[in-house]
């Protein structure tokens, strides 16, 4: 394997997995992202899919779970942008909105519960690559 002088073969491959782990959370963060967006303006124009749930201890009116969903699945697809050109901010704000959005999705597990557990696997697995590459290999 051909090296540069000041390179090392580890580090190569370091920074190809760095690489592939940011884009795959990008990847993930603009779906998830995307997928919320899409779920809040189904809440926002009353679309009949969402579950009624009453006495639920969270409950808000359906209305405003899709403009929290809405904002969080803009900013989403936003910092996901971020990430695929390996902005170190994106990085940081991808693991909190992933942390934000798990609570969200978390909250609305009664109105949609086969998409709230679906799209909290996903942000999981943002956070989870967001958090496993070491920063000396990103940036």
């Amino acid at each position: 394997m051909a090296t540069s002088a000041g390179s090392h073969p580890r580090s190569d491959v370091k920074m190809a997995a760095a690489g592939g782990l940011t884009i795959f959370a990008a990847v993930m963060l603009f779906i998830s992202g995307s997928l919320d967006f899409c779920r809040g303006l189904m809440a926002v124009l009353e679309d009949k899919v969402f579950l009624s749930t009453p006495n639920y201890v969270f409950e808000f009116d359906l209305t405003s779970w899709g403009w929290i969903h809405i904002v969080l699945g803009a900013i989403a697809v936003i910092v996901s942008f971020g990430l695929f050109v390996a902005m170190k901010w994106a990085r940081i704000l991808g693991v909190i909105l992933a942390g934000l959005l798990i609570i969200a999705n978390f909250l609305s597990i009664p109105y949609h519960p086969l998409w709230s557990l679906t799209l909290i696997a996903m942000d999981g697995f943002i956070i989870w690559a967001l958090c496993v590459v070491q920063r000396d290999t990103l940036y």
